[in-house]
Formats: structure tokens, sequence, C-alpha cells
């Protein structure tokens, strides 16, 4: 079930689907997917899909972890990342062992209380927890070299743009919620903002208001 010949298929289908950053290759081949779900899905932990972890929330496919992962990490090395949407923790893992610090905002209490035990497990200590609107970033602590958002926005928030540092990197899926969505690669450039767009994609929707 969690055998390293199972983890090994999930790295060959992403390579396959054009994951080439070997650094987060080598992350998630070493990361234990199954310790952040249900013990009743641990067997399918290692499937590149998403997953449900309850409260209508998700564990994302393992490919778009690796994606959103790369393409952040595309013009080199992070000091401050900016994580919108705790979870499970599993992208906040993956984070922690890529960059130098982690940021994770998420708005549902429990959620985070459970992801901040796994991380405890697995010794990551380079990661600070936030309570909070994902919409309103983490305004105390900026600016970041990179933002993450794991849910989408039906327009990338203003308070998000204006927490990226010069030259930051942000990946974030932007459109209707329940529809198709496209996943955008926004930098901030000394005059404004570049927009790629990267593909279709589907997410939970980024909502408002903390959450007990």
């Amino acid at each position: 079930m969690t055998s390293q010949r199972t983890r090994e298929r999930l790295i060959q289908r992403l390579c396959e689907e054009g994951v080439s950053n070997s650094k987060v290759l080598d992350v998630i081949r070493r990361t234990p997917r199954h310790l952040f779900v249900d013990e009743a899905l641990a067997h399918r932990a290692y499937e590149d899909t998403a997953l449900p972890i309850g409260h209508n929330q998700t564990i994302s496919q393992p490919f778009m972890v690796a994606h959103m992962s790369e393409l952040l990490l595309e013009a080199g090395p992070l000091d401050k990342v900016l994580e919108i949407g705790t979870g499970s923790g599993y992208q906040t893992a993956i984070l922690a062992q890529l960059v130098e610090r982690v940021f994770s905002v998420e708005r549902i209490k429990v959620l985070q209380d459970r992801a901040k035990e796994r991380l405890v497990e697995l010794n990551l200590r380079n990661v600070v927890f936030r309570w909070g609107d994902g919409c309103e970033g983490w305004p105390a602590l900026a600016p970041y070299n990179g933002i993450i958002v794991t849910a989408v926005a039906p327009e990338v928030p203003q308070a998000l743009l204006d927490q990226l540092a010069p030259g930051g990197r942000m990946v974030i899926p932007v459109g209707p919620a329940g529809e198709t969505q496209q996943l955008m690669l926004i930098v901030r450039e000394e005059h404004g903002f570049s927009r790629r767009v990267l593909g279709a994609v589907r997410f939970v929707p980024l909502l408002n208001g903390p959450l007990a």
C-alpha cells in the first residue's frame, strides 16, 4: 500500500505528465502522502488523484502539487513563500522541503490543527501557520517571494498581489467555482504584473472568513 514500489509508480506517472524538476520529484517520492488522508483512503494515497479530507475540501492531486511547486521554483530557489489553503498539509509539507520558510493560512481551524500535527510528526519546523481569511493573505509578514493558492478565486485578490515581492511569483487558479478554471502564473515586475495562463484546472472555491 505504501511501499517504495507504489511511490515509484507515482513518480513515473508524474514524469510522464511532464514534471521534470528533480528536487520536486525527490520530495514527493519521500513524503508519506498516506499520512495526510483518512485511514480508510490510505490505500489510494499514491494514486494520482485528489481525495476528500472532510469539510468539503480535498487533498490535491499529486500532479497538481508537483506542477504548482515546479512553477513556483522555475526561476530559482525561494526564501519566503505564502500558502493560501493549508488543507491537509500535504502541499505545505512539500513546500517546506523545497523553500526556506513557509507561511500557511487556512480558514478551517480543525483542518489546520491536523496539518500542524502531521508536520510535527515529519519534523518539518520551517512552517508558520495562521488561522484566518486566505483572501487577505498575511500582510503583517509581507512581502513574499512566492505565493501559492490552493483554492480557486473568481479573480486574483488584490491583497495577494500587494503582498508579492518584486520579482515574486504567484501560482493561482482563477475562475468560477464548480466550472473549469485556469491556472495562472503571475510575476511582479518593475512596472506591474505579467500573467501567464497555464491550462484548465478544477479547485474548491476560495471562501471568505475563518471557520472554527
